[in-house]
């Protein structure tokens, strides 16, 4: 009886690097058009500059190519466990980047979460009480959208506190729950959330709205903003 074969790594190269960087793909984002896969970072920056796929060619939107665009949670995960060492290494770059970042609210001059970072060094007994500190921080803005005209514009007020911190890796669906906890309201009670006007989907991490949706830059990026209103049915 023959032993089944080994395949190394490099065997599965082709299904798992970009074709534009050559690299191992990171955040595994595909054009729902063609259902070609690249790095995030790689097709959000392509698409800067045009609305064709790098790799077939074919003309993916009109005008806005990066609403095409869906994470590969499970093809991640694939690559990570195909890879020793990449996930490691991808976190701990991460990291820096978001650190490197000139935050400069609250004084603190080496990243969002230099304060944060300190104390959690310092404190022994973290480690299952992280509730992911140890991540990339963002700042964020929470902006009620008023509109006389809404159903439950009564009910929806603004934040007394509407600035908040948290990890990039935080959902829409997150935010709606810390909304509707801070706002009162009905467990049967839905909102919407909104960035530049659009309509975010529950499962759209902080990052990815930034990456993708934030259209600010520079020292104007800061905090990103998103609206919440009572959500209109369109049906």
């Amino acid at each position: 009886m023959t032993s089944p074969r080994k395949h190394l790594v490099k065997d599965f190269n082709h299904f798992i690097t970009c074709y534009v960087c050559k690299g191992y793909l990171i955040k595994p984002t595909t054009v729902t058009e063609c259902l070609h896969t690249f790095c995030k970072s790689c097709i959000v920056q392509h698409f800067e500059d045009s609305n064709d796929c790098p790799k077939c060619g074919i003309q993916v939107h009109e005008t806005n190519p990066r609403e095409m665009l869906r994470l590969d949670n499970t093809l991640e995960e694939i690559i990570f466990k195909l890879v020793p060492g990449l996930r490691e290494k991808e976190q701990q770059q991460e990291i820096e980047f978001w650190r490197s970042r000139k935050w400069k609210e609250n004084g603190e001059e080496d990243g969002p979460r230099s304060k944060r970072s300190r104390l959690d060094d310092e404190d022994d007994g973290g480690g299952d009480g992280d509730y992911h500190r140890s991540d990339p921080q963002i700042a964020i803005c929470l902006d009620c959208l008023r509109n006389s005209s809404l159903v439950g514009e009564n009910v929806v007020k603004g934040l007394m506190k509407k600035f908040i911190r948290c990890s990039t890796r935080v959902t829409v669906g997150t935010i709606k729950k810390f909304l509707s906890l801070k706002l009162k309201l009905p467990s049967s009670y839905e909102l919407d959330v909104l960035c530049n006007g659009e309509i975010m989907g529950k499962d759209h991490t902080m990052e990815f709205i930034y990456m993708t949706r934030w259209r600010l830059r520079g020292e104007t990026a800061y905090p990103m903003v998103l609206e919440y209103r009572p959500r209109i049915d369109f049906g």
